[in-house]
């Protein structure tokens, strides 16, 4: 039970940090850290929540290429609101 528990608090400490950083815009490129952060969130869903560590290297490509995909997807949603804007 350990595990899943860590998992969680770190995921709502990166969380905090995230929307911190959102609220107070310390710096003018904070969207830098934020995507960092934000990919050390998914690194830690993959990782943990989802257990790939623990699985053969075929589910690990396979999980990798599903994340690539997804954020493929993203950045094509996002240039796409912002090409409009």
């Amino acid at each position: 039970m350990r595990e899943p528990v860590l998992t969680a608090c770190a995921l709502l400490v990166m969380l905090g940090i995230n929307v911190g950083l959102g609220a107070t815009l310390p710096f003018p490129h904070v969207w830098i850290v934020e995507l960092i952060v934000a990919s050390a969130m998914v690194v830690t869903i993959l990782l943990f929540s989802m257990e790939v560590r623990h699985e053969p290297p075929l589910v690990k490509l396979f999980a990798g290429i599903g994340f690539f995909w997804v954020g493929i997807l993203f950045t094509m949603t996002l240039v796409d609101y912002l090409s409009r804007g």
